[in-house]
């Protein structure tokens, strides 16, 4: 999971064009935002990387993914007239940010280094 979040964070700043494109255009700053949530995709990546702070993280990227439904929903609006590519992956991106969000939340308080000592 932290890969996962600390690449898309990572991206944020590498394909900024692309996640400007598909902000909501009733959010000011949007490439200030796009920065801001790069940043904080890769500090609660990282912070899901060690037990102390892995319960905070888990529950601060719920709300983060809570937080991006927005960005979601007016995907599928902005695309619903076209009924494009475009529009059936925003369309299946919804229920995978409901995955990310259950992933996060299975994963809160799993201690890695209890299970790793287990296996060997």
């Amino acid at each position: 999971m932290s890969i996962l979040y600390i690449g898309a964070g990572i991206n944020h700043f590498i394909q900024a064009a692309f996640y400007l494109k598909i902000m909501p255009w009733y959010f000011p700053y949007s490439l200030q935002l796009v920065y801001l949530s790069g940043v904080a995709e890769i500090v609660l990546g990282a912070l899901f990387l060690f037990q102390k702070t892995r319960l905070v993280a888990a529950w601060l990227i719920i709300v983060m993914l809570i937080a991006f439904l927005t960005v979601h929903v007016q995907m599928i609006i902005d695309n619903y007239k076209d009924m494009g590519i475009t529009f059936w992956i925003s369309i299946l991106r919804l229920p995978l940010q409901f995955l990310l969000i259950r992933w996060a939340y299975i994963l809160r308080d799993t201690d890695f280094n209890r299970h790793k000592k287990a296996i060997l």
